[in-house]
C-alpha cells in the first residue's frame, strides 16, 4: 500500500519559514519524479515544485515561489522536503506531496500518481 504522509505545517507570520516533510512508503521512493502542490482557498490546486528521481538532477519551482521555497529530498529517508522563506499571506494554502511515474519534468497533475493527504500552512500579515 502506497503512502504519503505530509508534516510541519502550521501557523506563521508573513516573511517567516517552515519546512514541510513528506514521507513515502510502498514504492521505490528513489526512482519517483516528486513534487509539491498546494490549494488555496476557493482557488484550483496549483503546481509549487518538483524534484527528480532515478539518476537525473534538476528540480522545478513555480514562479510564484521560485527564490523563496526549495525542493530537496532524502532517498535514504524516503522523504522529500519543501522549505519555505519569506512567506506571504498568499501562501497559505494546503499543500500536498505527490509522487510522479514520468521522469522528466511536469506541472500537470495528471501525471501525478500517488497523493498525500496534506498539510495546512497559513500565514498572518
Amino acid at each position: 500500500q502506497v503512502q504519503l504522509v505530509e508534516s510541519g505545517g502550521g501557523l506563521v507570520q508573513a516573511g517567516g519559514s517552515l519546512r514541510l516533510s513528506c514521507l513515502v512508503s510502498g514504492l521505490t521512493f528513489n526512482t519517483y519524479t516528486m513534487g509539491w502542490f498546494r490549494r488555496a482557498p476557493g482557488k484550483e490546486r496549483e503546481f509549487v515544485a518538483a524534484i527528480s528521481g532515478g539518476t537525473l538532477n534538476w528540480t522545478r519551482e513555480a514562479d510564484s515561489v521560485k527564490g523563496r521555497f526549495i525542493i530537496s529530498r532524502d532517498n535514504a529517508k524516503n522523504t522529500v522536503y519543501l522549505q519555505m522563506n519569506n512567506l506571504k499571506p498568499d501562501d497559505t494554502a494546503v499543500y500536498y506531496c505527490a509522487a510522479s511515474w514520468l521522469w522528466s519534468y511536469s506541472p500537470a497533475e495528471r501525471h501525478y500518481s500517488n497523493w498525500g493527504q496534506g498539510t495546512q500552512v497559513t500565514i498572518s500579515s
